[in-house]
């Protein structure tokens, strides 16, 4: 049985080893939480760069707004002859291939006319204005000017809002993306060559775009009352459009 002594000396050394396991553990926590705190620190030595990338893209969609504008005593005769003129409108957008998707009723207004009688001193309801617009978004741009054009032989009076955009920008806004950063390291490893430093690490980066031109339609289409037959068919110049991105970048230096 060991004596009084040797079992002192086991406890000392147990005690001993529970010690060290406590100090190296806390040394590992300190050391973590120095070294986040390092990198959290704002470094005193840096420099910042900005740079564009960009990348020319034609326009894959077009959008416009078509609209039969009517006036009468009648609201109900109003009604529907403005109906039978629209249904008529979509019946031939849908044949040319634009989906029910991106067909759809974008306003409708009926409202009334007052006059006023002179001998009666009283306002009354001379007729009813009704207004019927229906937005439409076309992928095969080479169909835009055929609807156009031919939308006023349906009785479609009022043709506006053309516009051309990109379906997904973000894949172009990514091509740009990374060119204005690659753009942003090369300029920062010459700068740093030239005063004879190294890039260490991005501190911080920021990105800001640019917007997407818009095209404009060469022949109007616009607001009119009866057609005598089909319009012409407009030239439309969808153009290109050039998506750009700007970047800001902050880099610690050696």
């Amino acid at each position: 049985m060991p004596s009084k002594t040797e079992r002192s000396k086991n406890w000392f050394w147990i005690i001993l080893d529970i010690a060290l396991v406590v100090v190296v553990l806390l040394g590992l926590v300190a050391g973590k939480a120095l070294l986040r705190y390092s990198k959290s620190v704002y470094p005193s030595r840096t420099i910042n760069v900005s740079a564009e990338g960009s990348t020319v893209v034609s326009p894959d969609v077009a959008t416009f707004s078509f609209s039969v504008i009517a006036e009468g005593a009648d609201p109900e005769q109003l009604q529907n002859a403005n109906l039978d003129k629209i249904t008529k409108a979509v019946d031939f957008i849908k044949a040319e291939g634009v989906e029910a998707k991106d067909i759809k009723t974008a306003g409708y207004n009926l409202s009334p006319k007052y006059e006023y009688n002179e001998k009666t001193r009283r306002s009354f309801i001379s007729g009813y204005t009704l207004t019927q617009t229906v937005f439409v978004k076309v992928r095969d741009l080479s169909k835009v000017g055929k609807l156009l054009g031919q939308l006023p032989s349906f009785g479609i009076n009022d043709i506006g809002g053309l516009s051309f955009a990109i379906d997904e920008p973000d894949k172009f806004l990514n091509e740009a993306r990374q060119e204005a950063f690659e753009k942003a390291r090369a300029k920062a490893d010459e700068m740093a060559r030239y005063n004879g430093v190294k890039i260490r690490r991005v501190v911080s980066f920021s990105e800001f775009g640019g917007g997407y031109p818009t095209p404009f339609l060469k022949e109007a289409v616009g607001r009119g009352g009866d057609f005598g037959g089909p319009a012409p068919v407009p030239t439309i110049e969808p153009g290109s459009q050039e998506v750009t991105v700007q970047v800001n970048v902050t880099y610690e230096i050696r």
